[in-house]
């Protein structure tokens, strides 16, 4: 049965955890929560069979069939007046729901998977997409390195759609610990490379992604075991690094693919 209780004030602790959320992109890592704002985000974590902690739903959304439906999906709901939510919204318009969820952020590598590397990447909006595209391709793994932004923090959260819940996020990890995984390290490169569209791409395999202005690090790209680069017969000097990476995993996807 879901427990149903009002918090009118915000000095309440759940609300002072809610807004440290909000403020710290990395605050989940120390409080071991992290807050989903929106409806279409509380759909995409049930549809993928996971359970929230806590619904919190403005006074008005209660009022909503759907959206009371939507919040007893969690054992506690907790209402809170609309102007309370507000505090808690990064978005213009506020959500009238969110879900509290845990964060989940002790996850071990595991080999044999198809996995992502982001080395250092630090645009929220770039690293959202490429889990977007991770999950549409059928990756499973997504490692982040020592120096990339926080994969649950609320704007990576939105720019990724829901896709966070198909997939498996470690943090923190250091090319050492992608290398213990046994698996090639492919990553794009502009010089001794080989043409994405002309190269036979191991499975499974670890794509690497670099950082937005500095690509690759030297660490990382003397670990790659294959380096291949991108046509762009236009002239461009260089991709948007999400761009890239829809097309590289692409790429891996249509090759996986039987005849």
């Amino acid at each position: 049965m879901t427990i149903v209780r009002q918090v009118t004030s915000r000095h309440n602790d759940l609300f002072k955890d809610l807004r440290k959320l909000l403020a710290d992109p990395a605050a989940y890592r120390k409080l071991g929560r992290v807050w989903l704002e929106g409806d279409h985000l509380c759909r995409a974590l049930l549809e993928r069979g996971r359970t929230p902690a806590r619904a919190i739903v403005t006074e008005s959304g209660w009022a909503v069939p759907a959206l009371e439906a939507l919040a007893r999906n969690a054992p506690e709901v907790v209402c809170v007046p609309d102007a309370l939510m507000r505090e808690l919204s990064g978005l213009e318009s506020p959500a009238p729901i969110g879900f509290l969820i845990d964060a989940g952020t002790a996850v071990v590598p595991q080999p044999a998977r198809d996995t992502i590397v982001l080395d250092r990447l630090q645009d929220p909006g770039n690293v959202g997409s490429i889990l977007r595209t991770a999950s549409a391709m059928g990756f499973a793994q997504v490692i982040a390195l020592k120096g990339s932004v926080a994969l649950w923090s609320p704007k990576v959260l939105r720019a990724g759609m829901g896709a966070h819940f198909a997939l498996a996020l470690v943090e923190g990890a250091a090319i050492g610990d992608v290398a213990a995984l046994g698996l090639p390290i492919v990553g794009t490169h502009l010089r001794d490379a080989r043409w994405l569209h002309e190269t036979t791409l191991p499975t499974p395999l670890a794509w690497v992604f670099g950082h937005e202005g500095q690509g690759m690090s030297d660490a990382v790209t003397a670990a790659c075991t294959l380096r291949v680069r991108i046509a762009q017969p236009g002239g461009e000097e260089s991709l948007n690094v999400a761009a890239a990476a829809a097309m590289c995993l692409y790429e891996s996807a249509r090759q996986r693919r039987p005849a």
